[in-house]
């Protein structure tokens, strides 16, 4: 039995201990939360041991594994604590804020030889489960470009929830909260980035950090990538999607989440083919969750002894694309400013 404490008992770490609950083999033993009110009524729900201090319940060697589900300020702190103490890691995304904080996190694993993966579930949706086959099959030929499109609603009352909700320093825009996942899509399904051109705004929410923003990209194989983010959608989600067009292939996955085939044209491929999968996919547009994937592979890693399928490095990627994303948007902005001047 591989045992399981959670970090933080907000609104995320429910689907962690949901998911626990459906993995054989797994077992949430512990949760901490430093707001006595919030971790009581965690307990309550699932049975777990309670900490209000982190330290004490790194101390139990009865954990295996802490899931980090804190504000993203807080991740780099609390994993090279639950590395130095020998367990093994869940994070939630953003992994961190910075690509030193990632370095410091994994430099801590490699140290005490922890395992470390980061939540990105969209992965594992059957619809982008069987665009990463037709990419890989080379069902595409080559691929002139692919969008990426997040529009989205949170509104005021979302940030307002919490004083660290859309700042910098704890938690990021649209590009770091929600759209990271489509990042992580584009260069799982692509590849790397080598160039970037992007703008970025805070437009409709009182908050610190961005609410809409657009990137262009050129991947390292020549295809352009074409990036829009927006958290200000009136008046609730209306759209997720990822594109990818080529020289033998169209494909659009989409909906409010990015789970339903709206488009599947390959050559070669019958349209009857083309029928039946997409009613497959509409049958059970989500599948198992993505965060009982994740889990279950760490259950699979720690007793196979080998790297997650998501793997810190993949979490360091997507970060990467959102700040070199931001920087393109400050030398965009300056750019600006010379040309007004």
């Amino acid at each position: 039995m591989i045992h399981f404490a959670i970090v933080g008992c907000g609104h995320i770490a429910q689907k962690h201990a949901e998911s626990i609950q459906f993995i054989q083999d797994a077992h949430l033993h512990a949760v901490c939360d430093t707001n006595r009110i919030t971790l009581d009524d965690f307990i309550v729900k699932t049975g777990a041991i309670g900490y209000t201090d982190y330290s004490e319940m790194l101390d139990d060697p009865k954990i295996n594994v802490v899931n980090i589900c804190t504000p993203s300020g807080l991740h780099e702190r609390l994993a090279v604590q639950a590395a130095n103490a020998g367990k093994h890691i869940i994070v939630e995304k953003p992994v961190a804020l910075t690509l030193a904080a990632v370095d410091r996190i994994e430099e801590a694993c490699l140290r005490n030889g922890v395992k470390c993966a980061v939540v990105h579930p969209n992965r594992f949706r059957p619809a982008i489960v069987e665009l990463k086959k037709m990419i890989d099959q080379g069902r595409f030929g080559t691929i002139s470009h692919v969008n990426a499109t997040v529009r989205w609603n949170r509104n005021q009352a979302y940030y307002d929830q919490a004083d660290w909700r859309g700042t910098k320093a704890m938690d990021g825009g649209v590009l770091m909260n929600q759209a990271i996942h489509n990042l992580d899509l584009l260069l799982w399904l692509m590849g790397p980035v080598k160039r970037v051109h992007a703008i970025t705004s805070t437009r409709l929410r009182a908050i610190e950090a961005e609410d809409v923003a657009a990137a262009i990209l050129e991947f390292e194989n020549g295809a352009v990538g074409v990036i829009e983010a927006a958290s200000t959608i009136y008046p609730k989600n209306y759209e997720e999607s990822i594109s990818i067009f080529g020289e033998t292939g169209t494909a659009v996955i989409g909906g409010p989440t990015a789970s339903w085939i709206k488009h599947w044209v390959f050559e070669h491929s019958l349209p009857s083919e083309n029928e039946q999968l997409i009613q497959i996919i509409e049958a059970d547009p989500y599948g198992i969750p993505g965060h009982q994937r994740i889990i279950r592979d760490m259950v699979r890693a720690i007793r196979d002894d080998r790297e997650p399928l998501v793997t810190l490095r993949d979490g360091r990627n997507a970060l990467k694309l959102v700040l070199d994303i931001y920087a393109a948007a400050e030398r965009s902005a300056l750019e600006h400013e010379e040309v007004s001047q």
